[in-house]
């Protein structure tokens, strides 16, 4: 747009500067050349004329080879300007008038979730819908926001959402949920709008600040959810289930057939020796897809790989394998050490960080740079000095949950420096910075709008979402009738895509052990393993 009008403003002074240098010279030269003295205003109709192709020479002949050349300029340079105004104004002109408009309203849509502004958590959960197949609008305010999601064929609905005409328009009678990340301070009235156009559907207002969270529950809100408190349970979670040799995020994908992670402490057994040493699969019955090693997804793991305190195995077996799997891990920890976790950090995250270890008994040290009830040593979260004082040499586990993410990512340089086997888990404010918080050292980074998109849509959609959050990486059932009658091998699947096949289900059956020689059927439906990017390439391919 800025580009534009200057484009504009160029085109309009070279325009007035052609008008008068022309009208200039031809009055005089019409009295030097020609003997014809005429008023200014005349010789400027005449450059008009010649200039917009309309004039009849009414002035002609001219006897001067002089007036002749300049009057060929004047007729030359009119053609050059007409032609160079397409792309400034006609052009334009066409493209505004066939742009895509937004529509206002919806004509049959149900079973859907309304999304009420265009923000990034709103973005993450259009991500989790579309892979389940469910049906989604959002609703934006802003004309030229509205017609970029638009045209990024996105589903959109332009209007007020704090209008319950708008909600009128968007089905809500038939919706299944609507979603507000709206401001706090606009949030309880797009809640009212929606509960006065339908007084039974489902009302979900994500909340930035949680002592908010009230008022949206008087405005009719059913259920309020904080991001910040969704990514400290997060980190509680994680921070847990890194610090035993318990398994966690197990994902049910059949009733004979789940996927779950195991971490190891640097007290097992299981560290120090190669996959193949360890023999989890002849012992338990369970086959290893890959592991997590310093923030890195690695599938399929080498037999030769050591194990060390910071890898995650990623397994899959029948739950009677998995639980063998777990009883062999915790009889292979040669120590139990409860050392406390180290949290860095203040506010929401960190509080609830703090409170759900607390309830589960797990021992906790935390720094802050500032006093507070649940603080053991204030100082500067980049400060060795605090570090040491909080136990960050002895620590096995360490979770930073602080605003920024530069102070984070310091931190994090901080901690490796002063405990190099110690497991790192921050979490990030935005995911643009997960990548830099790997590089910095960091074991596990959780981003805050890509849990909270994940939570979020399990919440409102009441169930168990298939596609969950394995560690960074995702499990998808997906169809590929592209992949029928040629063998694995042949389609060069993991190659080409950094995807994990690790099941088949054909005719209701899973079938499991896929190697390279396995040839899909038109019919089958395959579950999936890998990062974002890995599942995107599959489903393309």
């Amino acid at each position: 747009m800025v580009r534009q009008r200057q484009r504009v403003r160029y085109y309009l002074l070279a325009l007035l500067a052609a008008i008068l240098v022309f009208t200039v010279a031809y009055n005089f030269g019409m009295s030097a050349f020609e003997g014809r003295p005429q008023s200014f205003l005349h010789s400027l109709v005449m450059v008009f004329e010649t200039f917009t192709t309309t004039g009849y020479g009414e002035d002609a002949p001219w006897t001067s080879p002089v007036m002749n050349l300049l009057v060929l300029g004047m007729q030359v340079s009119g053609v050059v300007l007409l032609l160079a105004a397409l792309p400034v104004f006609i052009i334009p002109l066409i493209e505004n008038r066939l742009a895509m408009t937004p529509p206002t309203a919806l004509d049959e849509l149900s079973d859907h979730v309304i999304v009420c502004g265009d923000t990034q958590i709103g973005r993450s959960l259009v991500s989790e819908f579309v892979p389940r197949e469910v049906e989604y609008v959002i609703l934006e305010s802003d004309r030229d926001s509205a017609t970029e999601l638009y045209e990024a064929n996105y589903s959109v609905l332009h209007g007020d959402p704090e209008s319950p005409e708008t909600f009128h328009n968007a089905n809500v009678a038939d919706a299944a949920a609507v979603i507000t990340d709206a401001p706090d301070e606009i949030g309880a009235s797009i809640v009212l709008a929606a509960r006065e156009s339908d007084d039974d559907v489902h009302v979900v207002s994500i909340v930035d600040d949680g002592d908010l969270g009230e008022y949206q529950r008087y405005a009719g809100a059913n259920q309020v959810l904080s991001p910040r408190h969704l990514l400290g349970k997060s980190l509680a979670n994680r921070a847990r289930s890194v610090s035993s040799e318990n398994l966690s995020d197990i994902i049910d994908l059949h009733e004979s057939f789940e996927i779950a992670e195991l971490p190891l402490t640097r007290d097992s057994d299981f560290v120090g020796r190669t996959l193949a040493d360890n023999r989890l699969g002849e012992r338990t019955g369970v086959g290893v897809i890959g592991a997590w090693q310093r923030g890195a997804f690695v599938s399929p793991l080498p037999a030769d790989a050591v194990l060390d305190g910071h890898t995650r195995l990623l397994v899959v077996g029948r739950p009677a394998q998995l639980e063998r799997l777990e009883d062999v891990a915790q009889s292979a920890v040669r120590q139990q050490r409860r050392e406390p976790i180290v949290l860095i950090g203040s506010g929401e995250v960190a509080d609830t960080v703090a409170e759900r270890l607390g309830a589960a008994d797990v021992p906790v040290k935390a720094l802050d740079k500032a006093d507070g009830q649940n603080v053991d040593v204030v100082g500067s979260p980049i400060d060795p000095a605090a570090l040491r004082s909080v136990g960050i040499e002895e620590a096995n586990t360490v979770v930073i949950a602080l605003a920024d993410d530069t102070k984070a990512l310091y931190t994090a340089l901080v901690v490796r420096n002063l405990n190099p086997n110690i497991e790192i888990i921050v979490g990030a404010n935005e995911s643009g910075n997960v990548r830099k918080l790997y590089r910095a050292g960091a074991d596990s980074v959780l981003a805050l709008t890509r849990i909270s998109g994940r939570l979020v849509a399990s919440e409102v959609l009441r169930e168990d979402a298939f596609r969950q959050s394995v560690s960074p990486v995702e499990v998808v059932r997906t169809s590929a009738p592209g992949l029928a009658d040629r063998t694995l091998a042949d389609t060069h699947v993991r190659t080409e895509t950094g995807a994990t096949i690790i099941a088949v289900q054909r005719d209701g059956e899973i079938i499991t052990g896929i190697d390279p020689t396995f040839t899909p059927q038109s019919d089958d439906e395959f579950i999936v393993l890998g990062t974002e990017m890995a599942i995107e390439r599959f489903e393309e391919l």
